[in-house]
């Protein structure tokens, strides 16, 4: 019995090489991250908050749900926890009645400075095939990346590919 590729095993599509990639870089850095008892997507409202905290600046959860590109309800949830485990501290918004202020608490910096320098050497070592992470290959995937991220992306069609 011979068994013959059909096209699509031969040629995956870039929508399952981008899940594909997502999946094994978000499981890296799951494990890159679990000895500081905190998740993947802990990491990245952590990371995010640091990045956006410098200078006193208190984002909402709204905004960092935005720069994560993440459901708001789930950024919620996922602050809750770090609030419950002392990384994050939530205040009422100073400009908006229906917004908490997010902050990192001293134990969240103590937690998520080391966190980032084993989160960039694990980035540099899983972009090592296009050079590293200062390598103009890279460079170039990052700017294809935000290209398709920015992009529009139709909701008005069925699974089937028509028109409603």
């Amino acid at each position: 019995m011979v068994l013959r590729m059909t096209t699509a095993e031969q040629s995956p599509t870039p929508g399952f090489l981008v899940y594909r990639l997502a999946t094994k870089w978000q499981a890296a850095v799951d494990r890159a991250v679990s000895p500081f008892g905190i998740t993947h997507a802990q990491y990245s409202v952590l990371a995010s908050l640091r990045g956006m905290t410098r200078g006193g600046r208190r984002p909402s959860q709204r905004e960092v749900a935005d720069r994560l590109g993440l459901d708001p309800v789930f950024v919620s949830k996922l602050v809750r926890t770090l609030e419950q485990n002392g990384l994050v501290e939530r205040n009422d918004h100073p400009s908006d009645a229906r917004a908490f202020a997010l902050g990192l608490t001293d134990a969240g910096i103590r937690t998520i400075d080391p966190a980032i320098k084993v989160v960039l050497a694990l980035q540099d070592e899983l972009t090592a095939p296009l050079g590293g992470l200062s390598s103009k290959a890279t460079a170039q995937f990052v700017g294809t990346v935000q290209k398709l991220l920015a992009a529009t992306i139709p909701d008005h069609h069925t699974p089937e590919g028509r028109q409603p």
